[in-house]
């Protein structure tokens, strides 16, 4: 599943082993991979940062990619489809980090706008849900200003690199609130 999104100003195409340097610049803007609330690739784990998106894209379950900024070509973070579950039709968009130059412009709400269009548009999902850390409280925001609906709190979700067992914050929309979320993303994009 290689698909490349493209908008105005970013696209987000294929994340690729070759992808690995320009992850690291991107990561180092901010020194992203100091977050304890998400996992940020760094040099001693950017290989295996990849081997897990690349390996899930080939078993069908994960569509990572790069977000490119258009004008220049430079990489300035990574996102994902994941959980990807064609019977049921939905998945989690996730693993998004942002180079920290490039937070609170543009950049997120493009990206997710692409990302929700071609699920619900061309995927064709009934569901697509967000996972966050409890404490981030910046990501929790994004989240809610997209459109999503916060669902609840899942307790120990996952064990953070750090050992701390995270709780986790659930979200999502669903295909009867896209036609309102889009338009609202749309009215974002355009001011």
């Amino acid at each position: 599943m290689k698909t490349t999104l493209q908008g105005q100003r970013i696209l987000l195409r294929p994340l690729e082993y070759s992808d690995a340097a320009a992850l690291l610049h991107a990561a180092a803007d901010g020194e992203l991979w100091n977050l304890t609330v998400t996992v940020v690739p760094s040099v001693s784990t950017v290989d295996s940062y990849l081997k897990k998106a690349l390996d899930g894209r080939d078993a069908g379950t994960v569509m990572p990619f790069v977000i490119v900024l258009k004008e220049t070509g430079e990489v300035i973070g990574s996102t994902r489809f994941w959980k990807i579950d064609p019977l049921n039709r939905k998945l989690e968009i996730g693993s998004s980090w942002i180079a920290a130059s490039w937070q609170k412009s543009f950049v997120n709400t493009e990206a997710k706008y692409l990302m929700l269009r071609h699920a619900f548009e061309v995927l064709d999902c009934v569901r697509v849900q967000f996972t966050t850390d409890e404490n981030n409280e910046k990501s929790r925001n994004a989240i809610l200003r997209l459109g999503a609906q916060q669902e609840g709190i899942v307790r120990h979700e996952r064990i953070m690199p750090d050992g701390r067992k995270r709780n986790s914050v659930r979200f999502s929309i669903i295909d009867d609130e896209w036609p309102q979320v889009r338009l609202q993303l749309e009215q974002k994009l355009g001011a």
